[in-house]
């Protein structure tokens, strides 16, 4: 991957890709990218997903209750260990 630095853009540019960027829900680094493939005429890069959505759910409630209590120690903090 390459990394642009773009210097001096106008004002109403910056402007618009931010205002793009907060209309979508995209960062402004990924509007810019959109739009630059875009006036390139180059496709859209299927960018794999970095979630975890695909295992949401898999877990049987009693597996999933059992791993949910066995984590409830890291919800008690030591105050003696933090000084």
């Amino acid at each position: 991957m390459k990394s642009l630095t773009i210097h001096n853009m106008d004002a109403d540019l910056a402007k618009a890709i931010e205002e793009l960027a907060r209309s979508t829900g995209l960062s402004q680094n990924k509007v810019v990218k959109k739009l630059l493939r875009r006036a390139l005429n180059l496709s859209e890069q299927d960018v794999p997903k970095r979630d975890v959505s695909a295992f949401f759910g898999v877990w049987p409630k009693e597996e999933a209750d059992g791993f949910n209590e066995a984590i409830k120690i890291f919800d008690d903090i030591d105050e003696e260990m933090w000084q």
